[in-house]
Parts: structure tokens; sequence; C-alpha cells
């Protein structure tokens, strides 16, 4: 791990350069690192794995870290963060650097090298709330329980593609006869082909759209503070949870449609609970999972983030 540190001073920046960061946009590392050391007095770590990443935050001392990188280094922060119990005692800037910002972007902080590095030496800091799960997990802007997946195996081969791909392999016979070297006329297979159209109806293809996942629905228990909002017994599309204001965590579920679409189901409270059949989660960028049951616990204002100045 490389140290690079200006003057030393009481109020330092310790700015810590995410890899990734490194190896995917070093010319806006270069700029924020410029920036940066312009306006204050800094210290840059440059940790090699979450390891070196976890023992420069645990010796930063009075120093303010300021992580380089992407959503991902954000989220690894506050949980070891969380972890150490020194989250609340330890606000977090950020410059936004690499593939996915999605999260640093909706949580507020600029895009924009530049713009993001004056936000650190020029913002405040805001105290957000924060989702806890009984695993210790946390998330900072959205979880997401995505239905299950579709089942393992080959999709169902209807008739008239049964026969086509019998007529056309060069390794078996043609429905059945000959030896797949030509013995079985063609007009005789265009006939039999012709014969199961006639004779089958046409099905809409069960195949999902080119690009799109069709997932099977989930059937699991929602509580909101103890009270159901949708139990086993109606299948769901899927379900989020996002840290709202004041301590309270914005529940949306998908049920199913049947007939006519079906509305969501909202809700709002300060303990969430999944329950049913095992299931996955996206807690921010990362999936975890599988697991019968989780509840996620909203912490208010437990940690702070440096975002732009209002007026």
């Amino acid at each position: 791990m490389a140290e690079v540190a200006t003057f030393a001073t009481s109020d330092q920046l310790l700015i810590v350069i995410d890899p990734a960061a490194r190896r995917t946009d070093a010319e806006s590392v270069r700029i924020a690192k410029d920036v940066l050391s312009a306006g204050a007095a800094t210290k840059v770590c440059l940790p090699e794995g979450p390891e070196e990443f976890a023992r420069v935050l645990a010796r930063r001392g009075s120093r303010r870290p300021v992580l380089v990188g992407d959503d991902r280094a954000l989220m690894r922060a506050v949980s070891l963060l969380h972890r150490q119990r020194e989250l609340a005692g330890c606000a977090l800037s950020m410059v936004p650097v690499g593939g996915g910002l999605s999260l640093a972007g909706a949580l507020g902080v600029p895009t924009g090298a530049v713009a993001a590095a004056r936000a650190v030496l020029d913002g405040v800091v805001r105290r957000m709330d924060l989702l806890v799960d009984d695993s210790d997990g946390v998330v900072l802007g959205a979880l997401r329980i995505p239905s299950l997946p579709p089942m393992r195996g080959a999709p169902p081969v209807d008739q008239e593609d049964a026969v086509t791909a019998s007529s056309s392999s060069g390794s078996g016979s043609g429905f059945g006869f000959g030896s797949g070297s030509g013995s079985v006329p063609a007009s005789w297979l265009r006939t039999c082909q012709s014969l199961v159209r006639t004779l089958v109806p046409v099905r809409p293809s069960r195949e999902p759209l080119a690009g799109v996942t069709r997932l099977a629905p989930a059937r699991l228990r929602v509580e909101v503070d103890g009270v159901t909002l949708v139990d086993l017994d109606q299948p769901v599309e899927g379900i989020s949870v996002t840290p709202g204001a004041l301590g309270f965590a914005e529940v949306e579920v998908r049920p199913v449609s049947v007939g006519a679409e079906a509305s969501p189901l909202y809700a709002r409270g300060r303990t969430v609970t999944v329950s049913g059949a095992d299931f996955r989660y996206r807690a921010d960028a990362v999936v975890s999972g599988p697991v019968r049951t989780r509840t996620w616990v909203v912490r208010e204002g437990a940690w702070g983030l440096t975002l732009p100045a209002v007026g």
C-alpha cells in the first residue's frame, strides 16, 4: 500500500483511492486529488485490497475520510464502520469514480470529479437513515427482493419444433425412420409437418423476449412493524424497501396480477420482516442469500455523508 502525505495538521483529509477507480478512470482520480490537495491538507492512501482498506479506515485518527471510488467502495466503508460501531462519529465524503455510481447519485453526491471534490471541501454533512438486518448487514439506498428465478432445464418443445428439429438433424433419423442420410423423401416430411401445423393449434412462444428475464412468482410473507402486509397465499413479483425519513422505511409490494392488474401495496414502518421459501435479496449493489427469513430495522440518522450545501 502506498501513502503520500502533504503537510501535517490536526484536520486533514484522508483520501482513500479504491483500486478499481485507479484502473477505471485514472484521470478523474488525478483531478480529484489535485482539487482536494489544493483546498486542504491531505493524506493519500492507495489500498490494494479489502484488508488494507479496512486498516486505513481503522487508523484514520482525526482525519476525515474521503472515498474516491464507486458505490461498492462507499458500501464497504459504511459496512466496516458499522461493524466497528464507529459509524455515528465518522462522517464520510466521496468523489464518485468508477463503473457503478447510481447509489452515489441517488444519495445526492455530484458525479463529476471536480464538483464532487468541491462538495467535499465546501459541503455540509447530512445525517441519513440506514437499514440494518439481523446479520449486521446494511442498506444505504434500496433493498430489492426479486422473484424466484425460472426453473432449471430446457423449455418444453412444441410438436412442430420437434418435427422440424428431427428432420433437419444430420445425426438422427427424420421422424423416426431411416438412418438420417436422406433415405426419407423430403416431400413426405413436408406433408407430415403440414399435417402437424393443421392439427396442433398455434400457441404463443413460452420463451422470454430477448434480453428480458422472466421470473417466477415468489410466495413470501411481509410484515411491517408486526402487521402482515402480504401473506404466503398471495404470490408477489417483487418487494422493495428504502430508508425514508424520520426513522421510517418505505415498503412496496407488487402482487402478481390475476386477470385485472393488481395494485402495489404500500406501508411505512421501522421494522420489516420477510419470510417464506428461500429467497435472495439485493442490498444496494450486493446480492445476498438464499435465506428463509430476514428482518431489517431502520436506524435513524445512523450515518453522515458530505453533500453540497444548499443555497
